[in-house]
Protein backbone atom coordinates (compact mmCIF):
# COMPACT_ATOMS: atom_id res chain seq x y z
CA UNK A 1 0.00 0.00 0.00
CA UNK A 2 2.99 1.98 -0.27
CA UNK A 3 2.23 5.10 -2.20
CA UNK A 4 3.61 8.72 -3.56
CA UNK A 5 -0.14 9.88 -3.14
CA UNK A 6 0.74 9.85 0.66
CA UNK A 7 1.86 14.06 1.38
CA UNK A 8 3.71 15.37 4.26
CA UNK A 9 0.05 17.44 4.60
CA UNK A 10 -1.91 14.29 4.51
CA UNK A 11 0.52 12.82 7.17
CA UNK A 12 0.28 15.94 9.52
CA UNK A 13 -3.75 15.28 9.68
CA UNK A 14 -5.13 12.35 11.64
CA UNK A 15 -6.19 8.84 10.19
CA UNK A 16 -9.90 7.40 10.12
CA UNK A 17 -10.22 3.58 10.17
CA UNK A 18 -13.63 2.73 9.62
CA UNK A 19 -14.55 -0.87 10.98
CA UNK A 20 -18.34 -2.06 10.55
CA UNK A 21 -19.71 -5.53 9.89
CA UNK A 22 -23.64 -5.44 8.64
CA UNK A 23 -25.62 -7.82 11.39
CA UNK A 24 -25.27 -8.52 15.43
CA UNK A 25 -24.49 -12.07 14.40
CA UNK A 26 -21.67 -11.42 11.90
CA UNK A 27 -20.00 -9.51 15.02
CA UNK A 28 -20.39 -12.44 17.37
CA UNK A 29 -19.63 -15.43 14.73
CA UNK A 30 -17.49 -13.58 12.42
CA UNK A 31 -14.58 -12.66 14.40
CA UNK A 32 -11.82 -13.29 11.75
CA UNK A 33 -13.44 -10.32 9.47
CA UNK A 34 -13.37 -8.01 12.30
CA UNK A 35 -9.73 -9.07 13.29
CA UNK A 36 -8.46 -8.37 10.08
CA UNK A 37 -10.39 -4.84 9.94
CA UNK A 38 -9.09 -3.59 13.50
CA UNK A 39 -5.81 -5.10 11.53
CA UNK A 40 -5.56 -2.16 8.97
CA UNK A 41 -4.12 -0.01 12.16
CA UNK A 42 -0.75 -1.77 11.41
CA UNK A 43 -1.14 -0.47 7.85
CA UNK A 44 -1.81 3.30 8.68
CA UNK A 45 0.88 2.91 11.29
CA UNK A 46 3.15 1.91 8.52
CA UNK A 47 2.40 4.37 5.78
CA UNK A 48 3.48 6.77 8.43
CA UNK A 49 0.57 7.90 10.33
CA UNK A 50 0.95 8.72 14.18
CA UNK A 51 -2.70 9.99 14.68
CA UNK A 52 -5.15 6.82 14.40
CA UNK A 53 -8.57 7.27 15.22
CA UNK A 54 -10.89 4.00 15.07
CA UNK A 55 -14.84 4.24 14.14
CA UNK A 56 -16.42 1.23 15.25
CA UNK A 57 -19.49 2.14 16.52
CA UNK A 58 -21.50 1.00 13.72
CA UNK A 59 -20.79 -2.40 14.46
CA UNK A 60 -24.16 -4.41 13.52
CA UNK A 61 -25.52 -1.87 11.55
CA UNK A 62 -26.41 -1.97 7.75
CA UNK A 63 -24.51 0.13 5.17
CA UNK A 64 -27.82 0.26 2.87
CA UNK A 65 -28.24 3.58 4.78
CA UNK A 66 -26.15 6.32 6.80
CA UNK A 67 -29.33 7.39 8.59
CA UNK A 68 -28.50 5.15 11.74
CA UNK A 69 -24.82 5.01 11.14
CA UNK A 70 -23.84 7.31 13.79
CA UNK A 71 -20.07 6.45 13.39
CA UNK A 72 -20.17 7.45 9.61
CA UNK A 73 -22.34 10.10 9.88
CA UNK A 74 -19.31 11.52 12.15
CA UNK A 75 -16.76 10.37 10.15
CA UNK A 76 -18.14 12.85 6.95
CA UNK A 77 -18.11 15.75 9.71
CA UNK A 78 -14.49 15.10 10.39
CA UNK A 79 -13.59 15.05 6.69
CA UNK A 80 -15.75 18.15 5.86
CA UNK A 81 -13.57 19.99 8.36
CA UNK A 82 -10.38 19.41 6.32
CA UNK A 83 -9.30 16.99 9.71
CA UNK A 84 -8.61 13.75 7.92
CA UNK A 85 -5.35 12.71 6.14
CA UNK A 86 -7.13 9.02 4.69
CA UNK A 87 -10.01 7.22 5.03
CA UNK A 88 -9.43 3.77 5.70
CA UNK A 89 -11.59 0.36 5.18
CA UNK A 90 -11.36 -2.96 4.32
CA UNK A 91 -13.76 -2.64 1.46
CA UNK A 92 -15.93 -0.28 0.03
CA UNK A 93 -19.18 -1.96 0.66
CA UNK A 94 -17.94 -1.28 4.70
CA UNK A 95 -18.42 2.25 4.39
CA UNK A 96 -21.58 2.36 2.13
CA UNK A 97 -23.93 0.41 0.37
CA UNK A 98 -25.61 3.12 -0.84
CA UNK A 99 -24.43 5.04 -4.62
CA UNK A 100 -25.46 8.65 -3.31
CA UNK A 101 -23.52 8.48 0.87
CA UNK A 102 -20.47 7.19 -1.27
CA UNK A 103 -20.57 9.44 -4.13
CA UNK A 104 -21.16 12.00 -1.32
CA UNK A 105 -18.05 11.02 0.74
CA UNK A 106 -15.86 10.56 -2.57
CA UNK A 107 -17.26 14.76 -3.26
CA UNK A 108 -15.99 15.67 0.14
CA UNK A 109 -12.76 13.71 0.24
CA UNK A 110 -12.04 15.30 -3.20
CA UNK A 111 -12.76 19.29 -1.74
CA UNK A 112 -10.69 18.29 1.35
CA UNK A 113 -7.81 16.67 -0.03
CA UNK A 114 -8.59 13.46 1.59
CA UNK A 115 -6.91 10.48 0.65
CA UNK A 116 -8.84 6.96 0.49
CA UNK A 117 -7.83 3.82 0.83
CA UNK A 118 -9.08 -0.41 1.41
CA UNK A 119 -6.80 -3.19 1.52
CA UNK A 120 -5.24 -3.17 -1.27
CA UNK A 121 -4.67 0.29 -2.78
CA UNK A 122 -4.71 4.23 -1.72
CA UNK A 123 -6.67 6.44 -3.81
CA UNK A 124 -7.00 9.99 -4.79
CA UNK A 125 -10.61 11.27 -5.26
CA UNK A 126 -8.85 14.57 -6.63
CA UNK A 127 -7.31 12.25 -9.55
CA UNK A 128 -9.66 11.58 -12.24
CA UNK A 129 -8.53 7.53 -12.73
CA UNK A 130 -9.24 7.04 -8.99
CA UNK A 131 -12.05 8.49 -8.71
CA UNK A 132 -13.82 6.44 -11.54
CA UNK A 133 -12.13 3.59 -9.72
CA UNK A 134 -13.87 4.42 -6.69
CA UNK A 135 -16.82 5.20 -8.28
CA UNK A 136 -16.68 1.25 -9.92
CA UNK A 137 -16.49 0.19 -6.37
CA UNK A 138 -19.08 1.78 -4.65
CA UNK A 139 -21.28 0.69 -7.90
CA UNK A 140 -20.34 -2.73 -7.22
CA UNK A 141 -20.91 -2.52 -3.68
CA UNK A 142 -24.57 -1.06 -4.43
CA UNK A 143 -25.53 -4.06 -7.03
CA UNK A 144 -23.86 -6.75 -4.74
CA UNK A 145 -26.74 -5.27 -1.95
CA UNK A 146 -29.17 -5.36 -4.65
CA UNK A 147 -28.55 -9.02 -5.58
CA UNK A 148 -28.85 -10.14 -2.22
CA UNK A 149 -32.17 -8.84 -1.40
CA UNK A 150 -33.32 -10.59 -4.98
CA UNK A 151 -32.23 -13.80 -3.94
CA UNK A 152 -33.68 -13.55 -0.38
CA UNK A 153 -36.52 -12.36 -1.85
CA UNK A 154 -36.73 -15.02 -4.60
CA UNK A 155 -36.15 -17.39 -1.73
CA UNK A 156 -38.74 -16.23 0.39
CA UNK A 157 -41.60 -16.46 -2.25
CA UNK A 158 -40.58 -19.65 -3.44
CA UNK A 159 -41.35 -20.88 -0.02
CA UNK A 160 -44.50 -19.60 -0.07
CA UNK A 161 -45.45 -20.92 -3.17
CA UNK A 162 -44.97 -24.47 -1.27
CA UNK A 163 -46.92 -23.19 1.64
CA UNK A 164 -43.84 -23.63 3.86
CA UNK A 165 -42.80 -19.89 4.94
CA UNK A 166 -43.55 -19.29 8.44
CA UNK A 167 -45.06 -16.05 9.70
CA UNK A 168 -46.66 -15.39 13.23
CA UNK A 169 -49.67 -17.40 13.84
CA UNK A 170 -53.01 -15.63 14.31
CA UNK A 171 -54.67 -16.02 17.84
CA UNK A 172 -55.79 -18.92 18.26
CA UNK A 173 -53.23 -20.87 16.77
CA UNK A 174 -49.94 -22.27 18.14
CA UNK A 175 -47.07 -24.53 16.25
CA UNK A 176 -46.97 -27.87 16.76
CA UNK A 177 -42.98 -29.77 17.49
CA UNK A 178 -43.61 -30.76 13.78
CA UNK A 179 -44.38 -27.42 12.48
CA UNK A 180 -47.76 -28.24 11.82
CA UNK A 181 -50.78 -25.36 13.05
CA UNK A 182 -52.82 -27.18 15.57
CA UNK A 183 -55.75 -25.05 18.06
CA UNK A 184 -54.89 -23.24 21.04
CA UNK A 185 -54.56 -25.49 23.68
CA UNK A 186 -56.07 -23.06 26.13
CA UNK A 187 -60.02 -23.95 26.16
CA UNK A 188 -60.79 -19.84 26.97
CA UNK A 189 -58.99 -18.69 24.04
CA UNK A 190 -60.52 -21.02 21.62
CA UNK A 191 -63.81 -20.30 22.95
CA UNK A 192 -63.41 -16.17 23.41
CA UNK A 193 -62.63 -16.23 19.42
CA UNK A 194 -65.81 -18.44 19.19
CA UNK A 195 -67.93 -16.12 21.02
CA UNK A 196 -66.36 -13.33 18.56
CA UNK A 197 -67.28 -14.80 15.23
CA UNK A 198 -70.40 -15.95 16.58
CA UNK A 199 -71.31 -12.34 17.59
CA UNK A 200 -70.18 -11.66 14.19
CA UNK A 201 -72.93 -13.78 12.16
CA UNK A 202 -75.45 -12.49 14.19
CA UNK A 203 -74.53 -8.81 13.25
CA UNK A 204 -72.67 -8.33 9.99
CA UNK A 205 -71.00 -5.44 11.68
CA UNK A 206 -67.41 -5.27 13.41
CA UNK A 207 -68.63 -2.46 15.90
CA UNK A 208 -71.53 -4.33 16.69
CA UNK A 209 -69.06 -7.36 17.92
CA UNK A 210 -67.38 -4.72 19.81
CA UNK A 211 -70.33 -3.81 21.76
CA UNK A 212 -71.26 -7.19 22.91
CA UNK A 213 -67.68 -8.23 24.34
CA UNK A 214 -67.55 -5.07 25.94
CA UNK A 215 -71.16 -5.43 27.81
CA UNK A 216 -70.31 -8.89 28.39
CA UNK A 217 -66.86 -7.56 29.51
CA UNK A 218 -65.27 -10.03 27.56
CA UNK A 219 -61.29 -9.33 26.55
CA UNK A 220 -59.76 -10.74 23.18
CA UNK A 221 -56.38 -12.76 23.52
CA UNK A 222 -53.22 -12.54 21.77
CA UNK A 223 -49.88 -13.85 21.63
CA UNK A 224 -47.23 -11.66 22.08
CA UNK A 225 -44.82 -11.21 18.73
CA UNK A 226 -42.03 -9.02 20.39
CA UNK A 227 -38.63 -10.73 21.24
CA UNK A 228 -39.21 -10.09 24.70
CA UNK A 229 -41.98 -12.49 25.94
CA UNK A 230 -42.51 -13.95 22.22
CA UNK A 231 -45.61 -16.30 22.80
CA UNK A 232 -47.22 -15.44 26.27
CA UNK A 233 -50.69 -14.92 26.32
CA UNK A 234 -52.04 -11.13 27.56
CA UNK A 235 -55.32 -9.93 27.49
CA UNK A 236 -56.66 -7.22 25.87
CA UNK A 237 -59.80 -5.08 25.68
CA UNK A 238 -61.44 -4.87 22.88
CA UNK A 239 -61.13 -2.55 20.51
CA UNK A 240 -62.52 -2.36 16.67
CA UNK A 241 -59.14 -2.45 15.20
CA UNK A 242 -58.36 -5.74 16.57
CA UNK A 243 -61.93 -6.96 15.89
CA UNK A 244 -61.61 -6.32 12.22
CA UNK A 245 -57.99 -7.49 12.09
CA UNK A 246 -58.99 -10.94 13.27
CA UNK A 247 -62.11 -10.73 10.76
CA UNK A 248 -59.80 -10.17 8.08
CA UNK A 249 -57.34 -12.93 8.83
CA UNK A 250 -58.30 -15.34 6.11
CA UNK A 251 -56.07 -17.83 8.06
CA UNK A 252 -59.44 -18.06 10.49
CA UNK A 253 -60.79 -19.37 6.75
CA UNK A 254 -57.95 -22.22 6.30
CA UNK A 255 -56.29 -19.85 4.03
CA UNK A 256 -52.77 -19.64 3.51
CA UNK A 257 -52.05 -16.53 2.18
CA UNK A 258 -48.84 -14.25 1.68
CA UNK A 259 -48.13 -10.72 0.47
CA UNK A 260 -51.35 -9.72 1.37
CA UNK A 261 -51.61 -5.92 1.84
CA UNK A 262 -54.58 -4.47 3.86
Amino acid sequence: MISDKIQPHHLDRKALLYVRQSSAHQVLHNRESSALQYAMRDRLAALGWSEIEVIDEDQGRSGSTATHRSGFQRLVTEVGLGKVGIVLMLEASRLARNHSDWYRLIEICGLTSTLIGDESAVYSPREPNDRLLLGVKGTLSEAELFTLRTRLYEGRLNKARKGNLQFPLPTGYVRSAAGDWELDPDAQVRERLTCLFDSFRRHGIARSVVRDLKQQGLDLPTRMTTRDGYGSLIWQTPSLSAVVRILHNPAYAGVYVFGRWE
